[in-house]
């Protein structure tokens, strides 16, 4: 299909006839069907997904499954898992399944079995693990180290981020504890604090950067190694010297191995990724040394086996019963045929709390596109502006709009549906099961009432207009049967397939980021302009204005 003309393919037409009928019926006409919320769900790799709250209804998903049949949604899967280069733009494949394939397996791209390299990084962590759980890696005056700074940006940081936060109650009890903390501003107000509390001897730093030049990264990178030499070399801590600080107290995550021992970095202490993983696609190989550091080797495991049980239901499933394609599909009507641009992301458990964030740059960096792989504009909308936080928060902040605004939002509500099984003491757990009965409670009781308003509602008489609620707002529930690394893997797995699913049907290219290298290039070139006070007369009036008022700063700083 030319997908530049998508919005006139013969799927897309009759689905746009089609939504002329459902935007005039409300949810609550469509559960008039009491098998509707068996018809519209569907399990696998220990997760439930429930899109009975969608507005549409049998003859809407079958003609979805047309316009992704008739856009090659089975034969962009394919490509994708087999190695072929579906990054158009940089002309290479787009591998981050690969990262989590068992050992045994073997993926030949471009005339290489990639499987071996990928556990070798995977064996290489390992042993860095095992040295940190074990007190052997010490700093550079024999100190065990006990600070773990990750130290990227964008998907080398929100990643380990989100998942050493999720499964953070995964510690293995019998090792060393290692603390691990997340530098990625580049202004540097997170790691000044940091400086300001921990110890030099017990402190190391892992910088994790595809390129091994991203400047928010390289930035503070440079800050931490100057407060290490200043504070274990130039004070004479008698037999240290800076090779031993760089060897004791630097790993590096990157695609660019020559770039990391520049920088200073020990081979020993290099973790390989390449170059056909995207940053935000990263956090299954070297870039999730926090995470294996915080949960061990054997759970981090356990993530990539859940992730890869997705990926083969993903392979495996027919259209009609696949979990991405499904979810996928749901968007698109959203999006392109209900014409709604606003997407929550509501986790209802305290363990998710960065999920939100970390869904946002996958999905709208991957989709965040106006070209089509031919180079055309398209003509219809692409990816909507994604946000949210945690659920029983938020219904203290912006439900407020989701329930009586003006702007029509789809959600996603997502919840474990057991916690707090493996608490000892007997009255606390039942305390705690409680208070989780309590939230899922919350959970499907904010999506009953945004699917049928007032009708929710059993209150006698007219009510005023300040408490009326129009609901008709569609919501996906999604269940973990428990919170685990396996069942966050196959989570994280299912939104980035849905992202491809998505971006197959818009035409689009889910692997680049474009928008992300401009603003890079024309920052650094602002801030030359800053650096050398001249160059500036090109620039518009407002950003010469705005470089002027910097530099009448300095000038009044110098006094």
């Amino acid at each position: 299909m030319n997908q530049a003309t998508i919005d006139r393919s013969a799927a897309w037409t009759r689905l746009a006839e089609h939504a002329e009928e459902m935007r005039r019926r409300h949810l609550r006409e469509l559960f008039t069907d009491a098998s509707r919320g068996e018809v519209f769900t569907r399990q696998a790799a220990g997760l439930t997904l429930d899109l009975s709250k969608q507005r549409w209804n049998g003859q809407t998903l079958e003609l979805l499954l047309s316009l992704a049949r008739e856009a090659g949604v089975p034969e962009g899967i394919r490509a994708l898992l087999s190695g072929e280069h579906v990054n158009v733009s940089e002309d290479r494949p787009a591998l981050h399944t690969a990262l989590r394939l068992p050992p045994e397996a073997s993926l030949v791209v471009d005339g290489e079995d990639v499987v071996p390299g990928v556990h070798e990084t995977l064996d290489r962590m390992a042993t860095m693990v095992e040295r940190f759980h074990t007190r052997q890696w010490r700093g550079a005056t024999g100190r065990p180290i006990h600070d773990v700074v990750n130290l990227g940006v964008g998907g080398s940081d929100l990643g380990p981020l989100m998942v050493t936060h999720a499964l953070a109650d995964c510690r293995p009890r019998d090792a060393h504890h290692v603390d691990v903390h997340f530098a990625s501003t580049m202004d540097g107000s997170q790691l000044v604090d940091y400086l300001a509390r921990f110890n030099p001897e017990t402190t190391l730093f892992v910088i994790s950067s595809k390129s091994f030049t991203t400047i928010d990264t390289l930035s503070n990178a440079r800050t931490a190694r100057d407060w290490l030499l200043a504070r274990l070399v130039e004070d004479g801590i008698q037999g240290v010297d800076e090779e031993m600080v760089m060897r004791q107290h630097f790993i590096g995550v990157s695609a660019k191995p020559d770039k990391m021992s520049e920088w200073g970095i020990a081979e020993s202490n290099q973790l390989l990724f390449w170059e056909w993983v995207g940053g935000r696609y990263s956090l299954w190989g070297g870039i999730g040394l926090p995470i294996a550091l915080v949960i061990g080797m054997a759970h981090f495991r356990d993530l990539l086996a859940g992730a890869h049980a997705m990926d083969r239901h993903f392979e495996q499933a027919a259209l009609g019963d696949n979990l991405p394609v499904l979810l996928a599909l749901a968007g698109i009507w959203n999006v392109n045929f209900l014409d709604i641009r606003a997407h929550s992301i509501l986790p209802y458990d305290g363990r998710l709390e960065y999920f939100a964030a970390y869904l946002e740059q996958l999905e709208m960096e991957s989709n965040g596109k106006s070209a089509t792989h031919d180079g055309h504009q398209v003509s219809y909308s692409t990816c909507p502006v994604l946000w949210g936080q945690l659920g029983p928060n938020a219904q203290h902040a912006f439900y407020q709009l989701l329930h009586q605004g003006t702007q029509p939002v789809v959600c996603d509500f997502i919840a474990p549906l057991r916690r707090y099984d493996d608490v000892e003491d007997a009255a606390t757990r039942d305390h705690l099961k409680a208070q989780h009965r309590l939230t899922l409670a919350n959970c499907f009781a904010q999506s009953r009432l945004l699917m049928l308003g007032d009708d929710a509602i059993d209150e006698p008489g007219e009510r005023p207009g300040h408490k009326r609620y129009r609901g008709n707002q569609p919501t996906t529930t999604l269940l973990l049967d428990r919170l685990t690394p396996a069942t966050l893997g196959a989570l994280i797995a299912l939104y980035e397939h849905k992202v491809f699913v998505q971006a197959t049907i818009w035409g689009i290219n889910s692997f680049d980021q474009w928008g992300v290298e401009l603003g890079k290039q024309i920052a650094g070139e602002t801030e030359r302009i800053l650096a050398e006070h001249r160059g500036h007369e090109a620039m518009d009036a407002s950003t010469r204005a705005l470089i002027e008022a910097v530099w009448r700063m300095e000038k009044e700083s110098d006094r």
